[in-house]
């Protein structure tokens, strides 16, 4: 289908295309000396091209048409070649047929309804997809692309600006759903803050369980859906400077509080009031007064079983909101105190000076109305039968109320207190979750009307809603057909008109000054005469028939009058409709009212002015079609003060069935809201519209542009600035424009190719999306390799500093290294200094002492040979022995070595130096001798007294080899005894 698209674009158009992302086909730009560019689309040659593609319509259409199998795959109708509402249809059709049920529409988004759940559309998954999408635009169309681009543009490219996101569609079309699926997905996206988690996890929970008490009291079933919004709301989600979700507020529109007491054929009141009687408990029942055999008038339809018929879940969200049990308490006894008196009618009394009565029955749904209400019975009865006459400010009559009268009292009665509960509640909501102003600087709004209605009758409340309606499409025409091709050819920009729906016509019917149907409306019911339809519908023939969107049923018996809407005539019937309007409440309903021992249902009406008249004695009139206009326009200045985002939600068929699609119910939908018109816009226009400075602000870095002070401020108002500023965009643009790919058909060197990706007004810069993309494309780029750079010199600079105080570090160690060691050398010399020292005094003594025990050996030598010794053998005596063998003792040897003490005869006792048992035990073991045997013993000289000298030892004495160091075993302080062996002796005995 896109090669057909193509060639047809081709062959009709001759100019070069390329396939983009979003499928808009690009042209080349063509700047003037001014800075001012034009699109050259509108030639001799491309107006001759046009009409032969308008000869050949039809058999582009057929052509388009054949290739049905890829309709689905067009993701935007501005791609579909021709634009006109059958091609739309088809392409709608097929994409619905393949389960897709969401297609851009050019600045819009295109929502069909599929009537059945489709989790896996709206996951969190997918919402985390979407939102961390650098280009959500290229993924497949939903709603959460609208949601994501509102939510980028609150601090976005350009300016920071509040978004608006407007939800429209008739009745069933899926609006609340929608506006559900936004609220989820802010809430999700807009709440992931680490500092303050709880805080923002509690005003996440708040803006989610908002919904199901807003839907349960402001919903109901009608024909055309099963879960219709009875009141317009608009939803502030505010955000704070970090675009994290702070607080949020509501804002109500016109409640349809007729439903309280009268419901359609096949329709159903409020969601709260059959939640209550499927999921009240029994005790909840008795303390309601609702036992299951009973029946309420207000309450049709109660068999039909619908997934919002869920009272738990409202219960809990009202928990979560805030609301506590006894709060929960009064509300659901005040409103079951409305449903009892539903049941409460009237008999025409028997004289007419008396008030009506009451059946049997009614007498004890009064009662049971009565206690929940917290009012007295009899004042209660009092109230609905017999009304009050003021003559005076004093003065009051009381009068007999007709038996119509009585009914419409008691229906008063109930809407009113309902409408109050309603308000409160949304007030609380409100408390609950609204930020202080301090805490929050933007805010996005969700905006969910009631649809477009035309039912059998219609009354005030669908001339409202049908009002409410004109003024979003108006809304939606001036801010983008109307306003865009204005802006286009202020901006120099050759531009066509595209022809498309004007309601002004209507909306100048409905709330025109100085006459109108609003304004003949408040007029009757300020003047104080009887109201009669026909007299009315005379009035406005009178008045308004000059208006072409006014007309009349001539062959109708009931007065009605019929408005020629954008989305069709509808037609109002008069009766009833200036009491709506009106919208009394009869004073004595409010004394009663604010007498209720009901705290909750006293505060409602506390500040109620029961007088209605104003300091002149002039009865105060605001009428219901006064507050919803001036409402309305408070809302509309807040959409025209924010950027919009369309969506519109298109119903496939009129019966609700899953998947089926409808064409004749499409198109009629298709052509009200003027989608076609405004693809045609789309594909011809420029969606984004940048003024210079702005542009160069963000996008100056691409050519490195830099604009002073000056310019910004005045926006570059003289010619001077505004040529500057001009030149500086065209060099930006030039240089995108050069960095496409070769076969593109947009080329800045090239400036007899036409473009119509992007055009350079007078003040401002006209891009498509696909301009865009290339343009942020570009930036990123700049970014990247400027961030890289500066990443590289920080790199760089933080490596020299840390090599710089690596050095200074190793400097320090070193000298701190250095100092130690002298300081630990030193120690080291004057401790071998005192070493030494100690040891030279100690080797002095020592061979002090080795002087002197020579000289007592010489002496004990002489006194032995003085002695009668017997001779010894001279064998011996060279050995370094004596003869022991033929002496009848043993004789004591000291000092000799121990070899030659084993090798002497058996008989002998040998002494040994050693200090410890260990060293003589080990010592013995090494020598393989036992310490006593027959022929010799071997003892110590540590237990004898005798003298050993290295002079009395023979030669050739035997070594024993130590391995430690005979320093271990020397006697650092030997004793002064002569007789005895001292340390050294020792040591020289051991070792040798």
């Amino acid at each position: 289908m896109a090669n057909v698209k193509q060639k047809l674009f081709q062959r009709n158009c001759n100019v070069p295309t390329s396939n983009g992302k979003d499928g808009i086909y690009a042209k080349s730009v063509n700047f003037e000396k001014g800075g001012h560019g034009k699109v050259n689309g509108v030639k001799e040659r491309g107006q001759t091209r046009r009409k032969s593609l308008n000869d050949s319509l039809e058999g582009e259409i057929r052509d388009f048409l054949i290739n049905e199998g890829e309709l689905h795959t067009y993701d935007d109708l501005t791609k579909v070649n021709p634009i006109t509402p059958t091609t739309v249809l088809r392409c709608l059709q097929a994409r619905y047929s393949a389960r897709v049920f969401y297609t851009h529409a050019g600045c819009t988004l295109v929502a069909l309804n599929p009537f059945q759940p489709i989790p896996h559309l709206y996951s969190l998954d997918v919402m985390r997809e979407y939102h961390s999408a650098p280009q959500p635009q290229e993924f497949k169309p939903h709603i959460f692309i609208v949601a994501e681009e509102a939510y980028r543009n609150v601090q976005g490219h350009v300016e920071p600006v509040n978004q608006s996101l407007v939800v429209s569609g008739e009745s069933g079309a899926g609006k609340t759903w929608t506006s559900r699926c936004l609220m989820k997905y802010y809430a999700t996206v807009a709440a992931s803050a680490e500092r303050c988690q709880e805080t923002v996890a509690r005003i996440e929970k708040r803006v989610l369980d908002s919904n199901p008490v807003m839907e349960a009291f402001g919903n109901a079933c009608t024909l055309r859906n099963n879960n219709s919004s009875r009141f317009g709301k608009y939803i502030q989600l505010q955000l704070n400077g970090s675009q994290v979700l702070v607080g949020a507020s509501v804002q109500t529109y016109l409640l349809e509080k007729t439903r309280v007491t009268f419901q359609a054929p096949s329709e159903r009141n409020f969601h709260i009031f059959y939640q209550m009687m499927k999921g009240a408990t029994e005790k909840q029942r008795e303390e309601w007064k609702m036992p299951h055999d009973q029946t309420f008038a207000w309450l049709p339809n109660t068999e039909k079983t619908l997934e919002e018929d869920s009272f738990g879940e409202t219960v809990e969200a009202m928990f979560s909101l805030g609301v506590d049990e006894v709060k929960q308490r009064q509300i659901f006894r005040i409103l079951a105190g409305i449903l009892q008196l539903g049941n409460v009618n009237f008999c025409p009394a028997t004289d007419e000076s008396r008030p009506c009565e009451l059946d049997e029955e009614s007498k004890d749904f009064l009662q049971k109305a009565a206690d929940l209400l917290q009012v007295c019975a009899e004042e209660l009865q009092s109230c609905l039968c017999v009304r009050t006459l003021r003559a005076g400010k004093q003065s009051a009559l009381l009068k007999p109320c007709s038996l119509s009268e009585c009914g419409v009292r008691r229906d008063c009665l109930a809407k009113t207190i309902y409408s109050q509960l309603f308000d409160w509640l949304v007030s609380f909501i409100n408390n609950s979750m609204c930020a202080d102003n301090s805490k929050w600087c933007n805010f996005i709004g969700l905006l969910d009307v009631y649809g477009f209605e035309c039912f059998l009758q219609n009354n005030l409340e669908q001339l409202c809603i049908n009002y409410a309606n004109e003024k979003l499409q108006q809304h939606f025409a001036a801010h983008y057909l109307k306003a865009q091709q204005e802006e286009y050819v202020s901006e120099g920009l050759e531009w066509s008109f595209i022809k498309y729906q004007d309601n002004q016509g209507c909306l100048d019917l409905i709330e025109g000054s100085p006459t109108s149907v609003f304004s003949l409306l408040n007029e009757e019911c300020r003047l104080n005469r009887a109201r009669d339809a026909q007299q009315f519908r005379v009035r406005l023939e009178k008045e308004l028939s000059d208006n072409g969107s006014l007309s009349w049923d001539k062959f109708s018996k009931k007065p009605h009058f019929t408005v020629a809407h954008y989305a069709g005539k509808v037609s109002y019937q008069i009766e009833g409709m200036m009491e709506k309007n009106k919208d009394p409440v009869p004073p004595e309903l409010v004394q009663l009212l604010q007498q209720s021992e009901d705290s909750l249902l006293h505060s409602l009406f506390a500040d109620a002015d029961t007088r209605g008249t104003n300091t002149r004695g002039q009865k105060q009139v605001v009428t219901v079609v006064s507050k919803f206009k001036n409402s309305l326009e408070s809302l509309m200045k807040i959409l025209h003060s924010t950027t919009p985002h369309y969506t519109r939600c298109i119903k496939p068929n009129p019966d609700c069935s899953p998947l089926t699609f409808k064409r004749e119910e499409v198109i009629v939908q298709l052509e009200a809201c003027g989608i076609v018109e405004t693809i045609n816009i789309s594909a011809a226009g420029f969606p984004i519209r940048i003024p210079y400075t702005s542009f160069l602000r963000r996008y100056g870095l691409i050519t490195n542009v830099k604009i002073s002070a000056e310019l910004t401020d005045s926006g570059g108002s003289e010619d001077g600035d505004r040529e500057a500023l001009a030149s500086a965009v065209e060099g930006v643009l030039g240089v995108v424009l050069k960095g496409r790919v070769p076969d593109s058909s947009a080329r800045s060197d090239d400036k007899n190719t036409p473009n119509v990706m992007v055009h350079c007004g007078k003040t401002k810069v006209f891009l498509t999306h696909a301009m865009l993309e290339l343009l942020e494309g570009q930036r990123e780029r700049i970014r990247s390799v400027r961030a890289f750079c500066i990443q590289c010199s920080w790199r760089r600079y933080r490596r020299r500093k840390h090599r710089a105080r690596t050095r200074a570090v190793t400097l320090i160690q070193a000298a701190v290294r250095s100092w130690l060691v002298r300081r630990e050398v030193k120690k080291w010399h004057s401790a071998a200094m005192v070493i030494q020292t100690r040891w030279r005094r100690w080797r002095t003594l020592m061979d002090a002492l080795a002087e002197a025990e020579l000289d007592d050996a010489e002496d004990l030598q002489e006194e032995e040979e003085l002695s009668a010794e017997p001779v010894l053998d001279p064998v011996l005596r060279e050995r370094g022995s004596v003869q022991l063998s033929g002496l009848q003792e043993p004789v004591v040897v000291r000092g000799w070595p121990l070899g030659l003490a084993m090798a002497s005869a058996p008989n002998i006792t040998i002494s040994l130096t050693a200090k410890g048992f260990q060293k003589v035990v080990s010592l013995m073991a090494s020598l393989s001798i036992p310490l006593h045997r027959g022929e010799y013993k071997v003892k110590t000289n540590q237990f004898d007294q005798g003298v050993a000298s290295i002079r009395a030892q023979p030669r050739g004495s035997v070594k024993l080899h130590m391995q430690r160091s005979p320093l271990l075993y020397a006697d650092m302080y030997p004793g002064d005894k002569c007789d005895g062996v001292t340390g050294f002796n020792q040591i020289l005995l051991e070792k040798t």
